[in-house]
């Protein structure tokens, strides 16, 4: 009977860490009442998922202070207003700036008056009004990493072909290399055919920009810009304005007057064919999203076990179990991070080369 118990408690344990409605079931049972420890650690969770203008490396609760440092807030608002986001105090302050207010909440500036006051709507989102906000967040500082990173590698293997064609790279050009190549190979060459060359440099620098930023999310600096939608949104919008500004007049022809049906399916046909240029787009962005916010957020739940669950399972069987399946997700998630780059690299590759195909006519 207690092999059984235990194994039923193991099994509650993953069932409440991979299912986040349970903390918002919670939640709403509650109301008003004190968050509870459960509460407390899914808004943790919730705030490790959202950008920041502070890049916070953990934090006292108990003691009310918090380690990181602040990054710089940009604003247009009648003109240029920088300042430190310190100033904020993690948005317990407002912040006075050339005879104008502002406050920070859930993550957003909004302009307010010396007191600090937000109003509501029905809906209980704030109804005041915004800069234009060009700050430098935490997932800006993440994709800033990225980019210096890939440009370093990529000259390290640049210098090694500048040597010779046959040189072979070294340090992390021997890394990357072979990468290189399987993007060529695999992806570009099938799936466009001899006009691969135009668009390697787009898609290597998407590939390699979604792989290191998901290897940088799965450090403890706590990036996840690959889970926020709107980068995953402007990496969609590039490949669908390479594919359709290249796309060449077939695939137009394919798109409004389907070549080889009847005449009443041809208008049936071209609406369809336009709401699919949007929603391959649209998977792109939402798959990539989807799934390195849901990673994130088991990671977290994972996590969590260990202050759930110490009075059942002991602080050592705690942590045991935290451990464990968190080590399992950990090597997921590195095939994960691969797997997303690949993905989105390859679907791009395939929609690029539909639009610049070239059909026989007959």
């Amino acid at each position: 009977m207690v092999n059984l118990k235990r194994a039923l408690l193991l099994f509650a344990v993953i069932f409440l860490a991979v299912n986040p409605f349970t903390l918002k079931a919670a939640e709403e049972a509650h109301g008003d009442a004190p968050k509870t420890q459960a509460e407390e650690i899914k808004a943790y969770s919730q705030h490790h998922l959202q950008d920041d203008h502070y890049f916070s490396l953990f934090s006292d609760q108990k003691a009310g202070k918090h380690y990181g440092f602040p990054l710089p807030v940009i604003l247009i608002d009648n003109g240029l207003v920088v300042f430190s986001s310190g100033e904020f105090h993690h948005g317990e302050s407002v912040v006075e700036k050339n005879g104008q207010y502002y406050t920070l909440y859930h993550g957003k500036i909004y302009k307010t008056d010396a007191t600090g006051t937000l109003n509501f709507d029905e809906a209980h989102h704030p109804t005041n009004a915004k800069p234009l906000d060009f700050s430098i967040t935490k997932n800006v500082v993440g994709l800033l990493l990225a980019a210096f990173l890939l440009f370093w590698g990529f000259i390290c293997l640049a210098k090694t072909y500048k040597k010779g064609v046959n040189n072979l790279p070294k340090g992390v050009g021997r890394v990357l290399e072979p990468l290189v190549l399987y993007v060529r190979d695999e992806m570009a060459v099938p799936n466009i055919g001899h006009r691969y060359k135009e668009f390697m440099p787009y898609l290597l620098s998407v590939f390699f920009l979604i792989f290191v930023l998901n290897l940088l999310g799965m450090t403890p600096l706590g990036f996840n810009v690959t889970g926020n939608i709107t980068v995953t949104l402007c990496l969609a919008l590039f490949t669908f304005f390479i594919t359709n500004f290249k796309a060449n007049k077939d695939y137009w022809k394919h798109i409004f007057w389907m070549p080889g049906v009847p005449v009443p399916f041809k208008f049936i046909l071209a609406p369809i064919e336009v709401l699919g240029m949007f929603t391959k787009p649209f998977s792109l962005m939402l798959r990539l999203f989807a799934n390195i916010t849901a990673g994130h957020s088991v990671v977290m739940g994972l996590i969590a076990i260990v202050y759930l669950f110490q009075q059942q399972l002991t602080v050592g069987g705690s942590i045991g179990v935290s451990m464990l399946l968190t080590l399992v997700l950990f090597f997921l998630e590195l095939l994960v991070a691969f797997l997303q780059a690949f993905i989105f690299t390859m679907l791009s590759s395939l929609f690029i080369g539909m639009a610049v195909e070239e059909h026989a006519h007959h």
